[in-house]
């Protein structure tokens, strides 16, 4: 009998038996590789469609809502018409091992290397971090006392349809301070009790037994102002406790609209770079979404007050002729070093959810340049910030009449700190923003 040819599986068959017998390990690799290969096949087939699950980015406060919305996307009302928010700030954690007498300020330094860029600089606030209180609390709370006795209404006062808003602040104050300072503050079924200074906070009893801006004011290290939109949709000044500005007084902004505070105040770039940014904030930010920004300055005095190297805090008038000139062309030019002090604010703003105010809580940090300028890395920052102001900005901050005497002791603090190895030339060792 004829043997039949062998067929072309037959022949692979054998063939792969005697590369099985002949090198095992060659054929369990190709035997892995191709199961390798049918598996990412049958995954690529069946896999379904994926979502991404990165973190979505916190919405930038400064840039407008996109048309899908964002956490800082308004409702629509009309102007001058709030409703009331269904909204609870979240309880505060007691601030850790917090003491009234030991506990630092936080060394915020809100400058970078030049370039200087005009922005709102605005970024996300915890609400614990709402209020800070730091060890200068009584030297605080003492200047802001003698202040409302001395000056009454010219630094405290609540217009009659913001007197809702002042008290809603004033009980959010009552309520937070306990939970962050327990070592400072007792809740009480009237309000709060200071345990430092002894001081009973009535908030219940109507009328309120002073203005409650003043109230608030003494309960806390932060000067506060609260904006109300009117029906022309622009925000006022209507309640405010500004006590330790240094540079400029509730009684000339009280009433005004946003933008007429900055421009009476010449801020730089306000009408080109911020108005219509803050504007828009205004229109939109809401209950939930409260943010933080900082800024600073130089000032050629001891007093936190009121600076009065650029002229009296109550200008006289000289017989019809105007008031007496204020503002930085009245400065002594280039005293010494040790009169310059750097002044910086953390400012905080959110929106009441029943009133509808938004509240600005203005916290100062008040410090010599000397002593500043020991800390490994500012001296050369500071002076770049301060090259790189433009001259709207200059003029504004005053720079004409300390930047001589100034920059002269930053180089030479800077050089130091080079010399010792602490910094490069350069000095681009940058901190994390604002301090």
């Amino acid at each position: 009998m004829t043997s039949r040819p062998a067929r072309p599986l037959e022949i692979a068959y054998e063939e792969s038996k005697q590369i099985l017998a002949q090198q095992p390990k060659l054929f369990l690799y190709g035997l892995m590789f191709t199961s390798c290969l049918v598996w990412i096949a049958i995954r690529i087939v069946a896999r379904p469609k994926q979502h991404s699950t990165s973190r979505p980015h916190s919405p930038d406060p400064e840039k407008p809502t996109s048309k899908r919305g964002t956490a800082f996307k308004a409702p629509e009302r009309e102007p001058g018409k709030w409703r009331p928010v269904d909204f609870t700030r979240p309880a505060a954690a007691p601030y850790p091992n917090w003491d009234v007498h030991t506990a630092e300020p936080i060394p915020y330094r809100p400058f970078r290397h030049g370039p200087y860029h005009i922005t709102m600089g605005l970024r996300t606030m915890q609400w614990d971090e709402w209020i800070e209180l730091d060890n200068h609390y009584l030297r605080f709370h003492g200047d802001k006392k003698r202040r409302i006795e001395e000056r009454g209404d010219k630094c405290c006062r609540t217009a009659p349809e913001a007197y809702d808003g002042a008290v809603e602040l004033l009980e959010e104050l009552c309520s937070y301070l306990p939970q962050r300072y327990p070592s400072l503050f007792r809740s009480t079924p009237t309000g709060v009790y200071n345990l430092l200074t002894a001081e009973t906070f009535d908030i219940t009893t109507r009328p309120l037994p002073e203005d409650p801006m003043a109230m608030a004011g003494r309960l806390i290290q932060d000067d506060l102002a609260i904006m109300f939109e009117k029906a022309d949709g622009q925000y006022y000044l209507l309640a405010g406790a500004i006590l330790l500005a240094g540079f400029w007084r509730l009684s000339d902004k009280f009433g005004m609209p946003l933008s007429e505070i900055h421009t009476s105040g010449d801020v730089p770039g306000f009408k080109t770079k911020l108005e219509k940014g803050m504007v828009n904030f205004f229109r939109r930010v809401q209950p939930g979404q409260p943010v933080l920004r900082n800024n600073y300055f130089i000032q050629v005095d001891d007093n936190l007050a009121w600076s009065h190297s650029i002229g009296s805090e109550d200008p006289v008038d000289h017989g019809g002729e105007g008031k007496a000139a204020e503002g930085w062309s009245s400065a002594e030019k280039n005293k010494a070093i040790e009169h310059h002090y750097f002044r910086s604010e953390r400012q905080s703003l959110r929106r009441l959810p029943r009133s509808g105010g938004v509240v600005f809580t203005i916290r100062t940090y008040f410090e010599p340049i000397t002593k500043v300028a020991e800390e490994v890395g500012v001296p050369g920052r500071l002076a770049s910030a301060v090259r790189s102001w433009g001259d709207d900005v200059a003029r504004y901050k005053g720079r004409e009449r300390y930047g001589e005497v100034l920059l002269e002791f930053l180089d030479r603090k800077h050089r130091e700190q080079v010399e010792k190895g602490l910094v490069g030339e350069d000095g681009q060792e940058e901190g994390r923003y604002p301090f």
